[in-house]
């Protein structure tokens, strides 16, 4: 078998397995109107966190990547996206912690199981990834990066008109 195959399998496994009661309850958080969204995630679950964060400005959020200069301060009716395979990365947990202690909602994107993280979220999305022939956790930022973008898709359902101010509020400084 490929290796792109051997992907694509993997990929294809965990997204089947993420429960769709879950997921709507994150979509449902995501759609919440007039909230500030903050998104933060380690290593390459950062990068994942990153792109959320972009989606989310497309669809007409306000959003913003946590540690970067521009991020102002999280405080009472806004979110914060966590993406931690483990939920136990420790600035993550900070990080829900000062959300939770100001009054902002926490959502988790993780894998399954108890874990501090949890405890901290008001939504959790599981992305049910077990053993993978992929270094690291490739499989769970792939999987969390996809679940991710068919959340924008439930939010926008394709809409035209939609989709045209996404593309308005899409960077033009590239």
């Amino acid at each position: 078998m490929s290796a792109i195959r051997r992907v694509v399998d993997e990929v294809a496994g965990v997204l089947a397995e993420v429960d769709q009661d879950a997921f709507d309850r994150l979509v449902a958080e995501l759609r919440e109107p007039g909230r500030t969204w903050f998104c933060t995630g380690q290593g390459r679950s950062g990068l994942v966190a990153r792109m959320a964060a972009m989606r989310l400005v497309h669809l007409g959020h306000r959003a913003h990547v946590v540690g970067e200069a521009t991020a102002p301060s999280i405080s009472a009716g806004d979110a914060l996206l966590v993406l931690s395979a483990s939920g136990t990365t420790a600035v993550s947990r900070h990080h829900a912690e000062t959300a939770r202690g100001v009054g902002a909602a926490v959502a988790l994107v993780t894998t399954a199981g108890p874990s501090p993280l949890r405890s901290l979220a008001d939504v959790t999305l599981d992305v049910p990834v077990s053993a993978s022939v992929q270094f690291g956790g490739s499989l769970y930022e792939q999987a969390a990066l996809l679940t991710l973008d068919a959340a924008v898709l439930a939010i926008d359902a394709g809409d035209l008109a939609t989709r045209e101010e996404m593309h308005r509020r899409h960077a033009n400084l590239q």
